[in-house]
């Protein structure tokens, strides 16, 4: 599992553009800026709905001010899913950029993926949220509980940066 210190590795994830959906590669987001990256179990779930995603909505400008470029809200879902999801939960709007990826990719080369069969959710992300300066990461907040979001949430990231 990603830890404190490491470089992220090389993935590839998607985001919709101007005309659908685009690749992007992690190491392009990252190199050179200061990125933070908070993952969900899910687009459209409970608490990522209610709390994960509002919580990096009321901080955004307390980010900017730490002089972050860029907050990156990233799921084990297809990006048209996370399309609309940004643009119901007004992510989009408050300027988070709302990243897929879809095949788990970036998710298991980090060590956070799980299972969750008795809620139908398979290959997901466990609840984190990372500060990433020019590649490595430079602090992370995994919540031990997937329903939980406080540690994780854009105050307890704040607090540790």
């Amino acid at each position: 599992m990603i830890s404190t210190g490491d470089t992220l590795p090389e993935a590839t994830l998607i985001q919709m553009g101007a005309n659908g959906p685009e690749e992007v590669r992690i190491s392009d987001k990252t190199k050179g800026r200061k990125v933070v990256i908070f993952a969900v179990p899910g687009a459209y779930t409970g608490t990522c709905t209610t709390a994960h995603v509002p919580s990096f909505i009321r901080t955004k400008k307390q980010f900017d001010d730490k002089s972050v470029d860029e907050i990156m809200c990233l799921s084990v879902n297809d990006p048209f899913v996370m399309q609309a999801w940004g643009e119901s939960t007004g992510a989009t709007a408050a300027g988070l950029t709302m990243v897929s990826d879809a095949a788990s990719e970036f998710t298991k080369a980090i060590g956070m993926d799980f299972d969750a069969p008795p809620v139908g959710l398979f290959a997901r992300s466990k609840r984190y949220a990372m500060l990433v300066e020019d590649g490595k990461v430079t602090a992370l907040n995994l919540e031990e509980n997937p329903g939980a979001c406080e540690i994780s949430a854009g105050e307890g990231l704040l607090e540790v940066i």
